[in-house]
């Protein structure tokens, strides 16, 4: 059987990729690998699933609570939350070994997925995903009689120890600010308000009415056009978009104008700095943030680690240099001091702690960061493989990286699934990166076809 898992769990379309078969599977695994039986006071392991707002989530909660208390592991339902609330129960209570959380995140609503937590709120690292896969639909001795787990739905405990959290991390009275909130009828529908509420304050809310199929549909982070109208039309200090499990934020400043993952993170960055919190002067990105990003960083004098693309990959680097403050272009951030994975809402109150803090706006406070003009292309029908070894393309990109400078950059990226390269070029205008984009991937395309 080939990997089922991908960079954020398994997903897929609901009810053919992602069945109820396969997602008991899942739980009888995740609990055979995490422990069964008793601990030394007598209670079972114990796991925690929460789900997004698509209908396919409620037979897939069902199933994953039927197999992991089949392999002897208490459960608890939590409903519909964001997947940071699974993340941080699993992190913050004892007695939660596992956390599952059932989202296809910015996908459209037909699909879904699944992904797990490990005791202390991170996400399984790929060896265990493979030793799970391993157990799917082996035999061993199942428990029997009281040996086997009790399923509880409790809702009110996991928001309220979520929502406290979040409230005693931003840590200031947010009194006085209006906040537009696109909670992309996802995860963060009562979350994200009620947080930003009880924090102080004034939130005018959108796309909050899930009906079990219009998450993430022309709304949320990936749609940001209606949450842009909002936020000028109701003098709202700044706007956020969260996608479907609120794991993303994006941005909108009081003028309308979109302000994505690599504007929060640099803000933020220096804003941490200032005021000495920022671990090592240094802001963890992926290869896919903007130049202008890593361009502001250096003048500020603020360091720049660049990973592959992914969170994990972002988390990873985070946890061994010891650094504080990472995330991606798509506003998938993480502010490790307060949470183990990204977390949509927490950008949303760090971002409104450092706006009611400096008397300013968020344009005035994101501006020293320029993006750099950028073309992406997609050269699909190409061996991908020799993408990074072919010697035509390798000289065509050392030419345009020496055309660009200081002021640009090529960035080559084999699909992982498909026949496809996609070709990247940031340059000190659109039209040069334009042109050399085209350019490279003429060249690409050429020596790299599939016969």
């Amino acid at each position: 059987m080939s990997r089922i898992f991908g960079t954020d769990g398994v997903r897929g379309l609901a009810n053919v990729d992602i069945t109820a078969s396969l997602a008991l599977e899942l739980g009888e695994a995740a609990a055979r690998l995490i422990g069964t039986g008793t601990r030394p006071d007598g209670t079972k392991p114990r796991a925690v699933i929460g789900r997004d707002t698509r209908i396919s989530g409620e037979f897939l909660d069902h199933a994953l609570a039927a197999g992991l208390a089949s392999a002897g592991m208490d459960v608890v339902r939590v409903g519909v939350v964001s997947t940071p609330t699974v993340a941080h129960l699993t992190a913050s209570h004892d007695d939660v070994d596992l956390g599952v959380m059932i989202s296809a995140s910015h996908n459209p609503m037909p699909d879904n997925g699944i992904k797990f937590f490990a005791h202390g709120g991170y996400k399984l690292a790929d060896s265990v995903e493979d030793r799970v896969q391993e157990l799917l639909g082996t035999q061993w001795e199942r428990p029997t009689g009281d040996g086997v787990g009790e399923v509880e739905y409790e809702d009110d405990w996991a928001v309220d120890s979520y929502i406290d959290h979040l409230v005693a991390a931003v840590g200031t009275n947010l009194r006085g600010l209006r906040i537009a909130v696109d909670c992309a009828n996802g995860g963060a529908s009562e979350l994200g308000p009620r947080a930003l509420r009880e924090a102080g304050a004034d939130v005018v809310v959108l796309n909050a009415s899930p009906d079990g199929r219009n998450i993430n549909h022309k709304s949320g982070s990936t749609h940001p056009e209606q949450l842009q109208a909002v936020t000028v039309a109701s003098e709202a200090d700044f706007g956020v978009a969260y996608d479907g499990d609120a794991d993303r934020c994006l941005a909108v400043d009081r003028h309308g104008n979109l302000i994505d993952g690599d504007k929060i993170m640099g803000a933020l960055a220096l804003n941490l700095r200032d005021n000495g919190k920022l671990a090592q002067d240094t802001l963890v990105v992926t290869v896919m943030s903007n130049l202008g990003l890593i361009l502001a960083m250096r003048e500020a004098g603020i360091h720049t680690l660049q990973t592959s693309v992914g969170d994990r990959y972002v988390l990873e680097a985070m946890l061994a240099g010891g650094y504080n403050l990472g995330g991606e272009q798509s506003g998938h951030i993480i502010a490790s001091d307060h949470a183990t994975t990204g977390d949509g809402i927490l950008s949303s109150l760090l971002l409104a702690r450092m706006v009611k803090e400096n008397d300013g706006d968020l344009a005035q406070l994101t501006s020293f960061i320029q993006r750099l003009p950028q073309t992406l292309i997609n050269v699909a029908g190409v061996d991908r493989s020799r993408a990074t070894t072919d010697p035509a393309v390798q000289q065509a990109v050392m030419e345009a990286e020496k055309l660009l400078g200081d002021t640009g950059r090529v960035l080559l990226r084999p699909s992982g699934t498909e026949p496809l390269v996609r070709v990247m070029v940031e340059a000190h205008t659109q039209e040069q990166a334009d042109r050399v984009a085209v350019s490279l991937a003429d060249v690409v395309k050429e020596n790299l076809a599939l016969s």
